[in-house]
């Protein structure tokens, strides 16, 4: 009987559970700067789940309790070197974390430059991620957002990305505009996580830079896809966190993006932890930085 009580919980609960997450396409039939063929998204969940070759980019959408929702949201771009997606681990499980503090979390599933399928690669995650915030906006009256409170998020290469949408989100390329293009893509708060931020400095990753940009980049592309030589006095508010140990994307990116947002008086928030390492996402068990998240919630109350 008990079990039986429990199950009938559960079904009146799921419902509701539900109703709370939605995943969206991006685009319309066959997304721009992409030919239709026959390729297969790769998924792998070992530890962490992994997602490749993306040729369906959407946003997953995690909407909080009414009674709880501050009317902010965050747009999140997992990372992984601009070759996988870490989708969990710096995706959705963010979102989840978010719901419970009274924010809407999206997910972008972007697509990534590596794909046979893209006809001009190194435009297409900005496009997806500009796509995205629009979409949010879009949809901010139905899903109890705010459409001047919408932030995002992005991890390592994640935050390559979202430190280019920071910087330009008004950048167009030709191709077919709809409704959706007529909202603002500027980001109202940007949250980099050890990110990905140059290209010209010795403080690369390589590997970002090189599934981006191709093996032969030329100096004009380093300087457009490094973030900290196009801040302007409109780039958003910025809350950085890094580990002085990551030997992956060393700290002198994050340095780098704070000192060109102080030359622009731009509001900016810089936390370094002197351990941690890279993709440590949540923290947990990595010593000081497992406090990281607090001291953000703290910056978002207060922008």
């Amino acid at each position: 009987m008990k079990s039986l009580f429990i199950l009938l919980v559960l079904a009146m609960i799921f419902p509701s559970i539900q109703a709370q997450q939605v995943t969206l396409p991006l685009w319309e039939g066959t997304p721009p700067l992409q030919k239709a063929m026959d390729l297969k998204e790769e998924v792998v969940s070992e530890g962490i789940v992994r997602i490749g070759n993306v040729q369906i980019p959407t946003i997953e959408v995690y909407l909080p309790a009414k009674q709880i929702a501050t009317g902010q949201a965050v747009v999140i771009f997992p990372g992984g070197g601009y070759s996988i997606l870490a989708y969990d681990w710096e995706g959705t499980d963010f979102a989840k974390w978010l719901n419970s503090q009274g924010i809407a979390g999206i997910v972008v599933k972007y697509r990534l430059p590596k794909s046979a399928s893209l006809t001009d690669p190194k435009e297409v995650p900005l496009m997806d991620a500009q796509r995205a915030i629009r979409m949010v906006r879009q949809n901010a009256p139905s899903w109890n957002i705010d459409p001047t409170k919408v932030g995002i998020m992005g991890f390592s290469a994640g935050g390559h990305l979202a430190s280019t949408l920071s910087t330009q989100y008004d950048h167009v390329v030709d191709r077919p505009m709809d409704s959706i293009d007529q909202l603002s893509a500027r980001p109202d708060f940007s949250i980099l996580v050890y990110p990905v931020i140059t290209f010209v400095n010795p403080a690369i990753h390589s590997g970002s830079m090189k599934a981006l940009l191709g093996e032969n980049q030329s100096e004009e592309l380093k300087k457009r896809f490094s973030a900290e030589l196009n801040v302007t006095a409109e780039t958003p508010p910025t809350f950085l966190v890094h580990a002085g140990d990551d030997t992956a994307v060393p700290v002198e990116n994050s340095l780098l993006y704070y000192a060109a947002l102080r030359e622009k008086a731009v509001p900016a928030s810089l936390h370094v932890y002197p351990k941690g390492g890279h993709g440590f996402a949540f923290g947990l068990g990595k010593g000081p930085v497992e406090n990281w998240r607090g001291v953000l919630l703290d910056w978002m109350k207060n922008l």
